[in-house]
């Protein structure tokens, strides 16, 4: 997500090299078409639509999007000086923030009029819900529960895999009382426990998609969707060309 903006050695401490909560590996279910111009930054599946929050200066937009054919169904354009990052429905309303402006939106969900503005310290990176708040993160190893009437901080956490910090957190989902987070420039998704933030187990998305359908080495995987009523989860990236439904399986050993 941030263009070169990190060091090489805050990567290598994204995620331990010996991790010690379990690896999963993946089952291709379906495949749905994805924009490759749309850099994704907030991602998910309520009442058979995508919603998506994509980034870049000058070209950043939130879309609802029907599965079968990509297409969008409403598009509302963020003014071009602003970096567009997660979104998050809560009741009839999406909100969505943005990376280094410290401006976020309320729409509504339905039409994407804007309801109103807030404001907020620190980057803007992913966002998620649970039943009482928002759940947010800026790319460090923090996760930050808000009021969704304020979006003041109510509670942190600390996100872990045994000693190990886990740092770069990125686009969110909650799953079944666990959040689900990309780490920036990982093929991995840590599930992580809300109360203590201690890493449950890893997704390891390792080829999903072929490196000759990346556009660039920004082309990352970043995008979780859960279909709850369902039970579907979908992932995708930064201008790739598909959305996968997957079922997380237990990992093939080489």
């Amino acid at each position: 997500m941030r263009h070169l903006l990190i060091s090489l050695a805050l990567l290598c401490l994204a995620i331990p090299a010996h991790a010690d909560a379990p690896v999963s590996g993946y089952k291709i279910v379906m495949q749905y078409p994805h924009s490759t111009s749309s850099y994704t930054e907030g991602f998910f599946y309520l009442d058979g639509i995508f919603y998506e929050g994509t980034g870049l200066s000058g070209h950043s937009a939130v879309m609802s999007i029907f599965p079968e054919t990509g297409k969008p169904i409403l598009t509302h354009q963020l003014p071009p000086q602003l970096f567009g990052e997660g979104i998050v429905d809560w009741g009839p309303y999406l909100y969505e923030w943005t990376w280094q402006s410290h401006i976020g939106f309320i729409y509504d969900r339905a039409t994407f009029k804007l309801v109103r503005q807030f404001t907020y310290d620190g980057e803007g990176w992913g966002m998620t819900h649970n039943t009482t708040n928002i759940i947010t993160s800026d790319g460090t190893y923090t996760l930050r529960f808000r009021d969704p009437n304020t979006f003041k901080e109510v509670r942190h956490i600390d996100v872990h895999d045994g000693k190990n910090l886990i740092t770069q957190l990125n686009e969110l989902e909650w799953v079944k009382g666990e959040i689900y987070a990309n780490i920036w420039h990982s093929d991995r998704i840590a599930r992580i426990s809300p109360v203590d933030g201690h890493v449950i187990g890893w997704i390891d998305l390792t080829g999903i998609l072929p490196a000759s359908q990346k556009v660039d080495g920004e082309a990352v995987l970043n995008g979780i969707a859960y279909d709850a009523q369902h039970d579907r989860l979908f992932v995708t990236g930064k201008q790739w060309p598909t959305i996968f439904e997957i079922k997380v399986v237990p990992k093939k050993l080489k």
